[in-house]
């Protein structure tokens, strides 16, 4: 694949905001963009621990072959324009998880149009784990933070 061909395959990939163009131009929103507002989105939700798959494997993959704002997010476009949206969560433990989910899913919907015009056609929230936050990990965690400074 020449380098011309390979340029030209990436920018169709890149989603057109608007099908006008005004005097300027065209505007596009790469997928890993709607990746990131879904991410921030869904970090804002109370009762979420991380964006992204709880199993080690999983996790190792994601991280090494996806930029960060990409982690835990798949942003496909449909053909009307819209936007099918999954995103991979981990829970506070004790949430109620299905209103927590409903949260999440509003939160992406709400900012997906604010920020781009368009909709989210499908959002999809995969609840991959649950954790509990304790608080012996946090007084371990400041214990070596205050070690190390000495």
């Amino acid at each position: 694949m020449t380098k011309k061909t390979k340029d030209e395959s990436m920018e169709n990939s890149i989603p057109t905001l608007s099908e006008e163009s005004s005097e300027l131009g065209t505007i596009r929103i790469n997928h890993s963009v709607i990746a990131g507002i879904v991410r921030l989105a869904t970090q804002s939700v109370e009762g979420v621990v991380n964006v992204g798959t709880a199993g080690v494997v999983e996790g190792l993959t994601d991280f090494f072959s996806k930029k960060e704002s990409e982690r835990g997010v798949k942003v496909t476009e449909t053909s009307d324009g819209g936007y099918e949206i999954e995103v991979r969560v981990v829970l506070e433990f004790g949430v109620d998880l299905a209103k927590t989910g409903v949260s999440i899913q509003e939160t992406i919907r709400d900012q997906i149009l604010s920020m781009t015009g368009n909709h989210a056609r499908s959002i999809d929230v995969i609840i991959d784990d649950i954790k509990m936050d304790s608080p012996e990990k946090d007084e371990t965690d400041d214990q070596w933070a205050s070690d190390s400074t000495s």
